[in-house]
C-alpha cells in the first residue's frame, strides 16, 4: 500500500468509530469534505462501498465491518505501542484505565485508591465499573480485575485473591426476626438475591434461594442487579443476602448468620496485555493491589 492508502485507512477507522463525518472531522482536524473524499477514494480503490449513508449517520456495510475489524486490531496495537514507547520506565506517571465489576470496584477498590494516590500522585486513575466485561484486548481499558481467568492468550493474568461468600443480615433484622439455624429455616426469612442478570462468571451468586434443596427454589422478596445495591438493602434491614466477605468483614452494620454455611468462591485476577508488561504505572498498580490483599489476609 502507498502512504496515501495508509492515510485513507486511518480516516476510515476514525469515521467508522465516530459514526459520522462530522465527529471524525473533530477528531482528525480535517474538513468533512476532505474526509469524504478520502473515504470515497478508498471505496473506489477497493471496488465496493464501506458505508451505507443515511441522513442520521453512517452504517458499515458487510465489507466495511470486515475491514473495520482488521483495521481496528492494527490501530489498537499501534496506539498501545505508542503508549509504551512514551511511558517512562523510571517514573510512574500518566493515566491508568482500570475496569472491574460494580460491586468489587465500588466497595473494595475505591476505598483503597486514596492510599495508592498518596504513593503515586502522578498517576491518574480512570475507573470503569461494569458487570458487562470491557474488552482490554481492544484497548477499551488498560487493565482489569476479573473473577475468572482471561480467555485471550495474549493477556497476562496475576491471581489476586479468593472471594468467599456467606449469609449476612443487619443487627436490626436479627433482633426482630432471629437467625435461621439451618437451611430449611431460610424458608421463613426474607431473602434478597442478585436476580437473573448475574454476570456470567458469577452465576452461582443466587445459591441462597436454593440452598439445601436440589428442587426447591425460594422466592426472593427483593432482587437487585449489583452487589452494592444488595449491601444497601441488607444494611437497611430488609432481609438476608449472600455477600462477599471483602464487603462484610469490617462492616459493623452486618452480622454473619449461619457462619458454617459457605457459598461459592471466586478467584480474582489482575489482567493486562502482554505489550504493557513493562509500563511502570501498571506494575505499580499491580504490586499495590497484591500488597493490599496480603495485608488484609484474604
Amino acid at each position: 500500500m502507498t502512504s496515501m492508502d495508509w492515510d485513507k485507512l486511518r480516516t476510515f477507522y476514525s469515521v467508522a468509530k465516530a459514526g459520522s463525518f462530522t465527529h471524525a472531522s473533530d477528531e482528525l482536524n480535517l474538513s468533512q469534505s476532505a474526509i469524504s473524499r478520502q473515504v470515497s477514494g478508498l471505496e473506489d480503490s477497493l471496488g465496493f462501498p464501506l458505508f451505507h449513508r443515511h441522513p442520521r449517520g453512517l452504517i458499515l456495510t458487510e465489507q466495511g465491518e470486515t475491514l473495520f475489524e482488521t483495521v481496528s486490531e492494527v490501530f489498537v496495537r499501534l496506539e498501545r505501542t505508542e503508549s509504551v514507547l512514551r511511558d517512562s520506565r523510571t517514573s510512574a506517571t500518566g493515566t491508568l484505565n482500570v475496569t472491574t465489576t460494580v460491586g468489587f470496584g465500588s466497595t473494595w477498590l475505591v476505598p483503597h485508591l486514596h492510599t495508592f494516590r498518596e504513593a503515586y500522585p502522578d498517576i491518574k486513575i480512570n475507573l470503569l465499573l461494569s458487570d458487562t466485561e470491557i474488552d482490554i484486548a481492544m484497548r477499551e481499558s488498560d487493565v482489569a480485575i476479573r473473577f475468572h481467568p482471561p480467555h485471550q492468550p495474549d493477556l497476562i493474568q496475576r491471581p489476586l485473591m479468593t472471594v468467599h461468600y456467606h449469609l449476612y443480615a443487619s443487627p436490626d433484622y436479627v433482633a426482630n426476626h432471629g437467625e435461621p439455624k439451618n437451611e430449611q429455616e431460610l424458608d421463613q426469612h426474607t431473602l434478597i438475591s442478585y436476580g437473573p442478570e448475574a454476570p456470567r462468571a458469577l452465576q452461582d451468586l443466587n445459591w441462597i434461594i436454593h440452598a439445601g434443596s436440589s428442587n426447591h427454589v425460594r422466592e426472593p422478596a427483593l432482587s437487585v442487579n449489583n452487589i452494592y445495591g444488595i449491601l444497601q438493602a441488607v444494611e437497611s434491614g430488609i432481609g438476608l443476602a449472600a455477600l462477599p466477605d471483602y464487603i462484610a468483614q469490617n462492616n459493623a452494620g452486618l452480622v454473619r448468620v449461619m457462619p458454617e454455611m459457605e457459598g461459592p468462591t471466586f478467584k480474582t485476577y489482575f489482567v493486562y496485555p502482554e505489550e504493557l508488561r513493562n509500563v511502570t504505572r501498571i506494575s505499580a498498580f499491580r504490586d499495590f493491589l497484591i500488597e493490599q490483599v496480603r495485608s488484609e489476609e484474604f
